[in-house]
């Protein structure tokens, strides 16, 4: 989770920096994505654990 909020934010910082603009919208916006992202992949694997523990304790 770090690592792609890490990654998204350092990517959104590279673009910014090469496109000279003042305000950081490339930043807030690969930041953003990225821990929408992050979020998403958790919500969706604690879903998966649930389901699973949920089979294992059927007789």
């Amino acid at each position: 989770m770090f690592a792609v909020i890490g990654l998204g934010t350092f990517l959104g910082w590279f673009i910014q920096e090469q496109s000279q603009m003042k305000f950081p919208v490339w930043l807030l916006l690969f930041s953003f994505l990225s821990v929408v992202a992050s979020f998403y992949h958790l919500f969706i694997t604690m879903k998966k654990d649930e389901k699973s523990d949920e089979e294992r304790k059927k007789p």
